[in-house]
C-alpha cells in the first residue's frame, strides 16, 4: 500500500465514523449485535474493493463499535476478524469486480464475499459461546444469515452509489 496522504487519513477517519454511527444509533443497532449481526454499517465493507485504504476504516469503525458490545474482547475478536476476512475477501474475490448478477444489480466480487463473510461468523458465534454459553450453531446460523441480508443491502447501496461517486479515491 502507498503512503497514506492527509487526505487519506481524513477518509478513513470519515469511513470509521459512519460505520459507528450506523452500528450503534437506535433504532439501526436493535439488531446490530449478539446473535443477528444485522448491520446496515456492513455496507461500508464494500468500499475496501473499490480502495483498500478503507479496510483500515472499516476495521476502526468495527473495533470501535464493538466497545459497545462485549467490550475489549469483541474488539480484537470481531475487529480482528473483520480485518481478516476482509482482507482476505479482497485477495479471493477481487479479480470479479468488473462482472455483475441480476442485471448489473450486485457485483460478483460483492456476492461472493457476502457469502464468505456470513461464513466467518463463526468467529462470533465461538466469542458469545465461550462468553456467555450460548449455543454456538444456532448463533452462528442466525448471526450468517444476517450478516448475509445486511451485506446483500450493502452491496446494492454501494453499487448504486458508486455509479455517482468515485470510491477509488
Amino acid at each position: 500500500m502507498k503512503q497514506l496522504t492527509a487526505r487519506d487519513m481524513a477518509q478513513i477517519a470519515i469511513v470509521a465514523a459512519i460505520y459507528i454511527v450506523l452500528t450503534i444509533t437506535p433504532p439501526l443497532n436493535a439488531m446490530a449485535y449478539y446473535g443477528y449481526q444485522f448491520r446496515v454499517s456492513e455496507m461500508m465493507n464494500f468500499l475496501a474493493f473499490y480502495n483498500k485504504k478503507y479496510l483500515i476504516g472499516v476495521t476502526l469503525g468495527c473495533m470501535i463499535a464493538n466497545l459497545f458490545s462485549f467490550g475489549w474482547i469483541d474488539v480484537f475478536v470481531g475487529g480482528g476478524s473483520t480485518f481478516v476476512f476482509l482482507g482476505l475477501g479482497l485477495i479471493l474475490f477481487g479479480r470479479f469486480k468488473n462482472k455483475f448478477l441480476f442485471n448489473g444489480l450486485i457485483r460478483l466480487d460483492h456476492f461472493l464475499f457476502a457469502i464468505f463473510f456470513s461464513i466467518s461468523m463463526f468467529t462470533i458465534a465461538l466469542e458469545l459461546y465461550y462468553l456467555q454459553g450460548q449455543p454456538f450453531f444456532y448463533n452462528w446460523l442466525t448471526m450468517g444469515l444476517g450478516e448475509f441480508a445486511s451485506l446483500i443491502f450493502g452491496a446494492i447501496v454501494i453499487n448504486q452509489l458508486s455509479k455517482r461517486i468515485d470510491f477509488t479515491k
